[in-house]
């Protein structure tokens, strides 16, 4: 979805991209769901956990397609990959779930890389705010997901896709209209593409999420940087440099440390 998104963002406004991502999305799962289940597949008790993960999940997406735009599409899959370090204290201040001794020296360790792929003294306001949109959104991507804890397991994953569908279509809508230019017939396909991407791996990590605590599941998605790094090298010809294989080692090494930990 990432490489998609970054192939697109030359072309498309970053507000179009995100809105046609949620719209076709939800276009995609919410007549599944309301042929296998009815208009039950939409009573809940937990709306206003819905609009909170919706509205923080919608801001993340534009942090994240934003720094697609302008970093190496590695750099800006392992920022997004600090998103799990965030989880624990945010899930120790909203659920008074217990953070370790551990868990915070890991979260400082990935913080290392973090400023690694900054390079302080190197980088230009440019690539700074690029860099700093990427964390913004991890920062908002892991307290959706806390979001996502909050409202427990009686919550099926497939109401919680279609909730958020509904809330970031909708928050989304505005800006895309304000910024809209008809897309062509490749544009197109590719924006379908990227929601299906995304309703899918968004299916499998909410329903990780819902059934299991908040500051474990994250660790085992640290498998994106490799795709991330094949396709940004098959795509752009952009290569792995040494600055991106140190922080890849302190951000990847501090989220599987902190798993087996």
């Amino acid at each position: 979805m990432g490489a998609q998104v970054k192939a697109l963002a030359p072309e498309l406004d970053n507000t179009m991209l995100v809105f046609a991502r949620n719209a076709l999305g939800l276009s995609i799962i919410l007549p599944i769901m309301l042929w296998r289940q009815g208009p039950d597949c939409l009573r809940t008790t937990n709306l206003r956990f819905h609009v909170v993960r919706g509205v923080v999940g919608v801001s993340a997406m534009y942090c994240y397609f934003f720094s697609l735009g302008g970093l190496a599409l590695t750099e800006a899959v392992l920022l997004k990959l600090t998103s799990p370090f965030f989880i624990p204290l945010i899930a120790f201040l909203w659920l008074g779930e217990r953070t370790s001794l551990w868990a915070l020296m890991t979260i400082v360790l990935g913080f290392c890389g973090v400023v690694v792929l900054l390079q302080p003294g190197h980088a230009g306001m440019q690539d700074v705010l690029f860099v700093t949109a990427g964390v913004s959104g991890a920062v908002l991507g892991g307290t959706a997901k806390v979001a996502i804890r909050r409202m427990g397991t009686r919550e099926p994953s497939a109401r919680i896709v279609v909730y958020f569908g509904i809330v970031a279509t909708t928050v989304s809508a505005p800006a895309a209209l304000l910024n809209w230019e008809w897309p062509t017939l490749w544009q197109w396909l590719g924006l379908v593409s990227i929601a299906a991407c995304a309703t899918a791996a968004q299916m499998l990590i909410t329903t990780a999420y819902r059934i299991a605590p908040a500051g474990r599941i994250g660790q085992f998605t640290y498998s994106s940087v490799v795709f991330a790094a094949l396709l940004g090298w098959l795509i752009w010809s952009e290569p792995f440099t040494l600055n991106q294989a140190i922080g890849c080692v302190f951000i990847v090494g501090a989220g599987l440390l902190n798993m087996r930990r």
